[in-house]
């Protein structure tokens, strides 16, 4: 349960640390969804080509620990900006109204939700999921929206055995034919498997998207208690988040040398990979390439609700206001990637 008196604190300390002297960067923390991979890279590329020292901001990027995992860390006002799952989001302020945190900037236009099977052990096709054992991490933001994938596909969930199981042994447990598929992100699950052993030509990756799931995926989230403080450097936030973005894509090499900095341990082959991946499947699609990053589609937001609504019962009635907040864009024209 969310505590709206945690908020209020942590708000509070957000706003002290404001007073400092106007020509000081403020510090902005920022807790990313998930490791220091490949899509991470364009954030340190805004880091290190200095857009955010310019928007007057001392950014620090955090790891996360799932789709779902800077929810929480936003609402309470630990970080005042975030990277997360909007149909999580949807949830989470679904069953915890009036809690102050809500998208702000969309990133993945395209969700990489995906299952990935491989082909060896019989499955290609959602049909073929049926009778296979499906690996699951409970906190995964694509199993979250497996149900919907499901029912657009016409698959009945007690014909697949979904085996539970952590992050951690996800991969290793389809590379070792333990599980058929692996629900997860496609740039995620593809080539950690891939550097496991398993051959390219072996992996089949189903993209929910392109199977009927209208979905948004991950977003920028930020405290709104913070926001309506500080509207301004929310937007600077944004508009740094948008170039960094826009050099990565320009330059994807030197974005993931910055990446390389912060995680030695990566193999910086296989995440310029996953970050390209990335590029191609989730962020610059057609509507970005028209539009700009950041944005929505009301129709399609509307649609994405829908969705979610055959397989969640909502509470409260479902509010799109509530999910995404689209005033703290830049109107600058920074959003227009190409």
């Amino acid at each position: 349960m969310f505590h709206r008196s945690s908020a209020i604190l942590a708000a509070g300390a957000l706003a002290a640390a404001l007073a400092a002297p106007a020509h000081a960067e403020t510090a902005m923390p920022f807790a990313l969804d998930w490791k220091f991979e490949g899509p991470a890279a364009p954030y340190f590329s805004a880091l290190d080509n200095g857009h955010f020292a310019d928007a007057g901001l001392t950014v620090e990027i955090s790891e996360g620990a799932g789709s779902l995992d800077a929810i929480p860390k936003v609402a309470t006002g630990a970080y005042p900006v975030g990277f997360a799952d909007i149909n999580s989001l949807m949830k989470f302020l679904d069953q915890n109204p009036g809690a102050p945190v809500t998208a702000v900037m969309m990133i993945y236009d395209k969700p990489p939700f995906a299952v990935i099977g491989r082909k060896s052990l019989g499955v290609e096709t959602p049909a073929d999921l049926a009778g296979k054992v499906l690996g699951a991490p409970p906190p995964d933001g694509a199993w979250a929206q497996f149900p919907i994938f499901a029912a657009e596909n016409g698959l009945d969930m007690a014909s697949i055995t979904v085996e539970p199981l952590g992050f951690p042994v996800r991969e290793p447990m389809l590379a070792e034919g333990k599980v058929a598929s692996v629900t997860g992100f496609s740039f995620t699950s593809t080539l950690n498997v891939k550097r496991l052993g398993v051959p390219a030509d072996d992996l089949s990756v189903i993209l929910m998207a392109d199977h009927g799931v209208a979905l948004y995926g991950n977003a920028i989230i930020v405290n709104t208690d913070f926001a309506k403080a500080n509207p301004e450097l929310v937007t600077g936030f944004l508009k740094a988040v948008a170039l960094g973005w826009k050099d990565a894509i320009a330059d994807p090499a030197k974005a993931i040398e910055g990446l390389i900095k912060r995680n030695p341990a990566a193999d910086p082959a296989l995440e310029a990979e996953r970050l390209q991946m990335s590029i191609d499947d989730n962020v610059l699609t057609d509507w970005v390439k028209a539009n700009g990053l950041g944005g929505i589609d009301a129709e399609r937001m509307a649609k994405a609700i829908a969705q979610t609504g055959t397989v969640y019962s909502f509470v409260n009635a479902p509010d799109a206001a509530l999910y995404f907040d689209s005033s703290y864009l830049p109107t600058d024209g920074s959003l227009m990637l190409q």
